[in-house]
Protein backbone atom coordinates (compact mmCIF):
# COMPACT_ATOMS: atom_id res chain seq x y z
CA UNK A 1 0.00 0.00 0.00
CA UNK A 2 1.54 3.59 -1.00
CA UNK A 3 1.89 6.32 1.70
CA UNK A 4 0.81 9.87 0.41
CA UNK A 5 1.24 13.22 1.37
CA UNK A 6 -1.12 16.15 -0.01
CA UNK A 7 0.16 19.89 0.47
CA UNK A 8 -3.15 22.19 1.20
CA UNK A 9 -3.83 25.12 -0.73
CA UNK A 10 -2.74 28.38 1.53
CA UNK A 11 -6.07 30.53 1.55
CA UNK A 12 -6.29 34.25 1.35
CA UNK A 13 -8.69 34.06 4.12
CA UNK A 14 -7.18 33.48 7.94
CA UNK A 15 -10.15 31.91 9.31
CA UNK A 16 -10.85 29.42 6.53
CA UNK A 17 -6.69 28.33 6.38
CA UNK A 18 -7.26 27.91 9.58
CA UNK A 19 -9.69 25.26 8.75
CA UNK A 20 -8.50 24.32 5.89
CA UNK A 21 -6.55 20.65 6.85
CA UNK A 22 -9.53 19.16 9.20
CA UNK A 23 -11.80 20.23 6.20
CA UNK A 24 -9.63 18.35 3.52
CA UNK A 25 -9.65 15.21 6.08
CA UNK A 26 -13.49 15.62 6.31
CA UNK A 27 -13.41 15.54 2.03
CA UNK A 28 -11.17 12.80 2.18
CA UNK A 29 -13.35 10.98 4.26
CA UNK A 30 -16.26 11.38 2.08
CA UNK A 31 -14.34 10.05 -0.89
CA UNK A 32 -13.04 7.29 0.66
CA UNK A 33 -16.91 6.13 1.71
CA UNK A 34 -17.83 7.04 -1.86
CA UNK A 35 -15.74 6.45 -5.23
CA UNK A 36 -12.85 5.35 -3.32
CA UNK A 37 -14.81 3.12 -1.13
CA UNK A 38 -11.60 0.23 -0.11
CA UNK A 39 -8.83 2.44 -1.87
CA UNK A 40 -8.40 5.35 0.29
CA UNK A 41 -7.04 4.84 4.17
CA UNK A 42 -7.73 7.15 7.15
CA UNK A 43 -6.25 10.33 6.68
CA UNK A 44 -4.21 12.52 9.24
CA UNK A 45 -2.47 15.59 9.27
CA UNK A 46 1.04 15.47 9.65
CA UNK A 47 4.13 17.90 10.75
CA UNK A 48 7.12 17.12 8.02
CA UNK A 49 10.08 19.58 8.09
CA UNK A 50 7.88 22.41 10.20
CA UNK A 51 5.26 21.98 7.08
CA UNK A 52 1.44 20.64 7.68
CA UNK A 53 0.43 18.04 5.26
CA UNK A 54 -2.47 15.74 5.15
CA UNK A 55 -1.17 11.95 4.96
CA UNK A 56 -2.95 9.19 4.01
CA UNK A 57 -2.31 5.48 2.65
CA UNK A 58 -4.36 3.56 -0.52
CA UNK A 59 -4.31 1.77 -3.36
CA UNK A 60 -4.57 4.59 -6.12
CA UNK A 61 -4.44 3.96 -9.62
CA UNK A 62 -4.73 6.88 -11.58
CA UNK A 63 -8.15 6.71 -11.62
CA UNK A 64 -8.43 7.37 -8.06
CA UNK A 65 -5.43 9.79 -7.88
CA UNK A 66 -7.50 11.95 -10.59
CA UNK A 67 -10.52 12.22 -7.85
CA UNK A 68 -7.55 13.00 -5.22
CA UNK A 69 -5.97 15.76 -7.46
CA UNK A 70 -9.45 17.76 -7.23
CA UNK A 71 -9.39 17.67 -3.93
CA UNK A 72 -10.44 21.24 -3.37
CA UNK A 73 -7.26 22.30 -1.26
CA UNK A 74 -4.81 20.30 -3.52
CA UNK A 75 -1.92 22.05 -4.20
CA UNK A 76 0.57 19.80 -4.49
CA UNK A 77 0.39 15.50 -3.94
CA UNK A 78 3.32 13.27 -2.94
CA UNK A 79 3.97 9.44 -2.96
CA UNK A 80 6.28 8.94 -0.01
CA UNK A 81 9.29 6.60 -0.49
CA UNK A 82 10.36 3.58 1.61
CA UNK A 83 13.36 5.75 2.85
CA UNK A 84 10.57 8.93 3.20
CA UNK A 85 11.58 10.98 0.37
CA UNK A 86 8.88 12.72 -1.07
CA UNK A 87 8.03 11.87 -5.19
CA UNK A 88 5.66 14.55 -6.57
CA UNK A 89 2.57 12.99 -8.01
CA UNK A 90 1.43 14.63 -10.88
CA UNK A 91 -2.19 16.09 -10.40
CA UNK A 92 -4.52 15.55 -13.12
CA UNK A 93 -7.86 18.07 -13.01
CA UNK A 94 -10.62 18.69 -13.92
CA UNK A 95 -9.77 22.81 -14.65
CA UNK A 96 -10.00 23.81 -18.26
CA UNK A 97 -10.36 27.71 -17.64
CA UNK A 98 -8.26 29.74 -16.02
CA UNK A 99 -9.14 30.63 -11.96
CA UNK A 100 -9.43 33.77 -12.40
CA UNK A 101 -12.70 33.19 -13.27
CA UNK A 102 -13.46 32.41 -9.62
CA UNK A 103 -11.12 35.03 -8.32
CA UNK A 104 -11.63 38.23 -10.62
CA UNK A 105 -15.34 39.03 -8.76
CA UNK A 106 -14.66 41.00 -5.14
CA UNK A 107 -17.73 41.60 -3.56
CA UNK A 108 -19.00 41.76 0.38
CA UNK A 109 -20.87 38.27 0.88
CA UNK A 110 -18.81 36.26 -1.54
CA UNK A 111 -18.53 32.32 -0.33
CA UNK A 112 -14.93 31.25 -0.26
CA UNK A 113 -13.82 29.46 -3.51
CA UNK A 114 -12.32 26.55 -2.07
CA UNK A 115 -15.37 26.18 0.36
CA UNK A 116 -17.52 26.12 -3.33
CA UNK A 117 -15.18 23.77 -4.63
CA UNK A 118 -15.26 21.15 -1.51
CA UNK A 119 -19.21 21.19 -0.99
CA UNK A 120 -19.37 21.03 -4.89
CA UNK A 121 -17.29 17.79 -4.84
CA UNK A 122 -18.81 16.44 -1.70
CA UNK A 123 -22.22 17.13 -3.23
CA UNK A 124 -20.84 14.63 -6.53
CA UNK A 125 -19.26 12.38 -4.43
CA UNK A 126 -22.70 11.44 -2.71
CA UNK A 127 -24.78 11.24 -6.52
CA UNK A 128 -25.29 8.88 -8.94
CA UNK A 129 -23.16 11.00 -10.80
CA UNK A 130 -20.03 9.96 -9.00
CA UNK A 131 -18.64 7.12 -11.28
CA UNK A 132 -19.15 10.22 -14.31
CA UNK A 133 -17.64 13.52 -12.97
CA UNK A 134 -14.24 12.37 -14.61
CA UNK A 135 -14.99 11.33 -17.79
CA UNK A 136 -18.60 13.33 -18.62
CA UNK A 137 -20.05 17.02 -18.35
CA UNK A 138 -21.61 17.01 -15.66
CA UNK A 139 -25.20 19.29 -14.97
CA UNK A 140 -25.48 21.19 -12.01
CA UNK A 141 -27.91 24.20 -10.54
CA UNK A 142 -27.47 26.74 -7.67
CA UNK A 143 -30.82 27.61 -6.88
CA UNK A 144 -29.37 30.83 -4.94
CA UNK A 145 -26.70 31.56 -7.13
CA UNK A 146 -25.87 35.55 -6.22
CA UNK A 147 -22.55 36.63 -8.43
CA UNK A 148 -22.15 32.80 -9.42
CA UNK A 149 -19.34 30.74 -7.49
CA UNK A 150 -21.25 27.61 -7.83
CA UNK A 151 -21.71 28.32 -10.92
CA UNK A 152 -18.03 29.57 -12.04
CA UNK A 153 -16.55 26.30 -10.24
CA UNK A 154 -19.11 23.97 -12.57
CA UNK A 155 -17.98 26.07 -15.52
CA UNK A 156 -13.98 25.30 -14.56
CA UNK A 157 -14.80 21.44 -14.39
CA UNK A 158 -16.02 21.62 -17.74
CA UNK A 159 -19.77 20.92 -16.75
CA UNK A 160 -22.73 22.44 -17.99
CA UNK A 161 -23.84 24.99 -15.04
CA UNK A 162 -27.35 26.50 -13.89
CA UNK A 163 -28.39 29.17 -11.59
CA UNK A 164 -30.94 31.50 -9.99
CA UNK A 165 -31.67 34.30 -7.94
CA UNK A 166 -33.92 36.82 -6.81
CA UNK A 167 -31.42 39.95 -7.08
CA UNK A 168 -31.20 41.62 -9.68
CA UNK A 169 -28.34 43.51 -8.81
CA UNK A 170 -26.51 39.74 -8.47
CA UNK A 171 -28.25 38.61 -11.88
CA UNK A 172 -27.25 42.02 -13.80
CA UNK A 173 -23.10 41.77 -12.46
CA UNK A 174 -22.99 37.90 -13.46
CA UNK A 175 -24.55 38.79 -16.87
CA UNK A 176 -22.23 41.45 -17.61
CA UNK A 177 -19.22 39.72 -16.05
CA UNK A 178 -19.33 36.24 -17.64
CA UNK A 179 -19.60 37.80 -21.67
CA UNK A 180 -17.00 40.06 -20.58
CA UNK A 181 -14.48 37.24 -19.48
CA UNK A 182 -14.96 35.12 -22.34
CA UNK A 183 -14.63 37.45 -24.76
CA UNK A 184 -11.36 39.08 -22.66
CA UNK A 185 -9.80 35.25 -22.77
CA UNK A 186 -10.83 35.21 -26.78
CA UNK A 187 -13.43 31.81 -26.02
CA UNK A 188 -15.63 31.27 -28.81
CA UNK A 189 -19.25 31.68 -27.16
CA UNK A 190 -22.55 33.03 -27.61
CA UNK A 191 -24.64 35.27 -25.17
CA UNK A 192 -28.38 35.87 -25.05
CA UNK A 193 -29.85 37.95 -22.30
CA UNK A 194 -33.87 37.81 -22.30
CA UNK A 195 -37.36 38.20 -20.24
CA UNK A 196 -38.08 34.70 -19.03
CA UNK A 197 -41.96 34.04 -19.19
CA UNK A 198 -44.12 30.65 -18.66
CA UNK A 199 -47.56 30.21 -19.62
CA UNK A 200 -48.34 33.89 -20.41
CA UNK A 201 -46.11 35.29 -16.71
CA UNK A 202 -43.28 37.54 -16.97
CA UNK A 203 -40.84 35.30 -14.49
CA UNK A 204 -37.97 37.74 -14.61
CA UNK A 205 -34.97 37.68 -16.66
CA UNK A 206 -32.63 34.65 -18.28
CA UNK A 207 -28.99 35.02 -19.25
CA UNK A 208 -28.15 31.73 -21.84
CA UNK A 209 -24.38 31.46 -22.60
CA UNK A 210 -23.07 28.61 -25.30
CA UNK A 211 -18.92 28.62 -25.25
CA UNK A 212 -16.06 25.94 -25.91
CA UNK A 213 -12.68 25.71 -24.22
CA UNK A 214 -11.18 25.76 -27.67
CA UNK A 215 -12.03 26.77 -31.42
CA UNK A 216 -11.88 23.06 -32.11
CA UNK A 217 -13.94 22.40 -29.23
CA UNK A 218 -16.50 24.82 -30.91
CA UNK A 219 -15.79 23.54 -34.89
CA UNK A 220 -16.92 20.24 -33.24
CA UNK A 221 -20.37 21.11 -30.86
CA UNK A 222 -18.25 20.34 -27.64
CA UNK A 223 -19.74 23.24 -26.15
CA UNK A 224 -20.56 24.13 -22.63
CA UNK A 225 -24.09 25.47 -21.49
CA UNK A 226 -24.20 28.52 -18.75
CA UNK A 227 -28.01 29.39 -17.75
CA UNK A 228 -28.93 32.30 -14.97
CA UNK A 229 -32.31 33.41 -14.62
CA UNK A 230 -33.17 36.21 -12.24
CA UNK A 231 -36.35 34.66 -10.54
CA UNK A 232 -38.00 33.26 -7.16
CA UNK A 233 -35.94 30.18 -6.22
CA UNK A 234 -39.35 28.38 -5.33
CA UNK A 235 -39.77 28.91 -9.13
CA UNK A 236 -37.04 27.04 -10.12
CA UNK A 237 -39.47 24.19 -11.31
CA UNK A 238 -40.92 26.42 -13.91
CA UNK A 239 -37.88 27.52 -15.92
CA UNK A 240 -35.82 24.12 -16.30
CA UNK A 241 -37.22 20.56 -17.15
CA UNK A 242 -37.67 17.97 -14.50
CA UNK A 243 -34.83 15.36 -13.84
CA UNK A 244 -32.45 17.81 -16.00
CA UNK A 245 -29.81 18.50 -13.04
CA UNK A 246 -27.00 15.60 -11.75
CA UNK A 247 -26.49 17.95 -8.56
CA UNK A 248 -28.08 21.01 -6.72
CA UNK A 249 -25.43 22.50 -4.74
CA UNK A 250 -26.27 26.12 -3.02
CA UNK A 251 -24.94 28.38 -0.07
CA UNK A 252 -27.77 29.14 1.71
CA UNK A 253 -29.26 31.98 3.38
CA UNK A 254 -27.13 32.97 6.27
CA UNK A 255 -29.94 34.87 7.96
CA UNK A 256 -32.36 36.63 5.17
CA UNK A 257 -30.96 37.01 2.25
CA UNK A 258 -33.66 35.41 -0.22
CA UNK A 259 -37.15 35.20 -0.65
CA UNK A 260 -40.44 37.06 -1.49
CA UNK A 261 -40.07 40.92 -0.98
CA UNK A 262 -42.73 43.01 1.35
CA UNK A 263 -42.34 46.51 2.21
CA UNK A 264 -39.28 46.65 1.33
CA UNK A 265 -37.63 43.74 2.99
CA UNK A 266 -37.14 40.00 3.08
CA UNK A 267 -39.61 38.16 4.82
CA UNK A 268 -38.44 34.41 4.85
CA UNK A 269 -35.76 32.62 7.09
CA UNK A 270 -33.61 29.64 5.76
CA UNK A 271 -35.21 27.05 7.57
CA UNK A 272 -39.03 28.97 5.72
CA UNK A 273 -37.40 29.48 2.40
CA UNK A 274 -35.49 25.56 2.13
CA UNK A 275 -38.71 24.35 3.32
CA UNK A 276 -40.78 26.36 0.41
CA UNK A 277 -37.84 25.81 -2.26
CA UNK A 278 -36.71 22.14 -1.72
CA UNK A 279 -39.63 20.27 -3.88
CA UNK A 280 -39.12 22.46 -6.53
CA UNK A 281 -35.45 21.74 -6.35
CA UNK A 282 -35.83 17.91 -5.88
CA UNK A 283 -38.53 17.79 -9.03
CA UNK A 284 -35.10 18.87 -11.07
CA UNK A 285 -33.09 16.14 -10.02
CA UNK A 286 -32.13 13.37 -11.80
CA UNK A 287 -32.99 10.04 -10.18
CA UNK A 288 -29.50 9.23 -8.19
CA UNK A 289 -28.93 13.23 -7.92
CA UNK A 290 -28.29 14.62 -4.80
CA UNK A 291 -28.75 17.91 -3.15
CA UNK A 292 -25.54 19.87 -1.22
CA UNK A 293 -26.51 22.74 0.79
CA UNK A 294 -24.23 25.46 3.01
CA UNK A 295 -25.63 26.15 6.53
CA UNK A 296 -25.30 28.69 9.51
CA UNK A 297 -25.93 26.19 12.35
CA UNK A 298 -26.77 28.98 14.23
CA UNK A 299 -30.11 30.20 12.02
CA UNK A 300 -30.47 26.62 10.28
CA UNK A 301 -29.29 23.59 12.90
CA UNK A 302 -27.81 20.67 10.35
CA UNK A 303 -30.49 18.51 11.95
CA UNK A 304 -33.57 20.65 11.06
CA UNK A 305 -32.25 21.20 7.58
CA UNK A 306 -31.42 17.17 7.37
CA UNK A 307 -34.93 16.89 8.49
CA UNK A 308 -36.44 19.09 5.72
CA UNK A 309 -34.13 17.03 3.08
CA UNK A 310 -35.76 14.10 4.09
CA UNK A 311 -39.24 15.81 4.17
CA UNK A 312 -38.79 16.67 0.18
CA UNK A 313 -38.54 13.11 -0.01
CA UNK A 314 -34.67 12.52 0.06
CA UNK A 315 -32.16 10.27 1.26
CA UNK A 316 -30.14 12.61 4.30
CA UNK A 317 -26.22 11.48 4.22
CA UNK A 318 -24.83 11.67 7.67
CA UNK A 319 -22.63 9.05 8.54
CA UNK A 320 -19.25 9.93 10.29
CA UNK A 321 -17.41 10.67 7.05
CA UNK A 322 -20.14 14.27 6.37
CA UNK A 323 -20.10 15.46 9.70
CA UNK A 324 -16.57 16.69 9.56
CA UNK A 325 -17.16 19.93 8.04
CA UNK A 326 -18.48 22.09 10.43
CA UNK A 327 -16.47 24.93 11.02
CA UNK A 328 -16.41 28.90 11.81
CA UNK A 329 -17.19 32.29 9.09
CA UNK A 330 -17.09 34.66 11.96
CA UNK A 331 -19.03 35.73 15.24
CA UNK A 332 -22.23 35.12 13.24
CA UNK A 333 -21.53 32.29 11.46
CA UNK A 334 -20.69 28.82 12.34
CA UNK A 335 -21.04 27.12 8.89
CA UNK A 336 -21.50 23.60 7.58
CA UNK A 337 -23.08 21.44 4.90
CA UNK A 338 -25.97 19.14 4.43
CA UNK A 339 -26.24 16.04 1.71
CA UNK A 340 -29.08 14.24 0.71
CA UNK A 341 -29.69 12.19 -2.10
CA UNK A 342 -32.66 11.53 -4.42
CA UNK A 343 -34.02 7.94 -4.74
CA UNK A 344 -33.24 5.92 -7.84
Amino acid sequence: MSRYALLVSPSANRVYAEAAARLTLAELAVLAESVLEGRLGESRVERVAEVDYVTFEGELDDHALAHVANVSTALALFERTADDAFRPVPLRRLDCLDDDLLTILKYQGKTNELFTKLLLNVTVAASGAAPRMLTHRLRVLDPMCGRGTTVNQALMYGWHAAGVDVDEADFEAYAAFLPRWLKDKRLKHTATNARLRRDGRTLGRRLDVELAVTKQAWADGDTITVTTALADTREAAEIFRADSFDVVVTDAPYGVQHGSRSGGGLQRGPLELLGEALPGWVRLLRPGGAVGIAVNVRTCPREAALALLADAGLDPRDTEAYRGFEHRVDRAIQRDLVVATKPV
